[in-house]
């Protein structure tokens, strides 16, 4: 039950969101400056992958805002209040979703290569098995 609890946290893009905002603001705390994506993913040990999908949608969301600068990009947060607009419990995305099912195309498109090949083996094997049939009847023939 605590498992499922933590996943389902885990995946929640209400709770991420929060997270993230609350990340950029200690960030800025820490280093009197404004962070860089890095920097929040850092701090909240989420890949860059992660951190730039929730970024994205929080600037569409007009929650934060990226400005690129000479020294990369970086975050601010634009307006906070915006967050509880957020659907709680909704999943992150649906790019996990996509993953497991673009996984199972490969796995069913290797599953076909596999019994193709062996369909293959198999032809070869009979046309090797008629081809020696065949010789071995002319054999006979010849030698009667």
């Amino acid at each position: 039950m605590e498992k499922e609890i933590t996943q389902k946290k885990e995946k929640d893009f209400y709770s991420n969101a929060h997270l993230f905002v609350a990340a950029i603001r200690i960030c800025e705390h820490q280093s009197s400056a404004s962070p860089s994506l890095e920097d929040v993913c850092k701090a909240l040990s989420f890949s860059v992958e992660k951190g730039n999908l929730i970024c994205r949608k929080l600037k569409e969301m007009e929650i934060i805002d990226m400005v690129e600068g000479s020294f990369g990009d970086r975050l601010f947060v634009r307006n906070h209040l915006k967050l509880e607009d957020i659907p709680r419990g909704e999943e992150e995305s649906k790019l996990e979703e996509e993953l497991k099912k673009f996984r199972n195309a490969q796995k069913a498109f290797s599953q076909k290569i596999e019994s193709f090949q062996i369909q293959q083996s198999q032809k070869k094997k009979d046309l090797f098995a008629e081809m020696e049939k065949k010789l071995k009847e002319e054999l006979d023939k010849k030698t009667k």
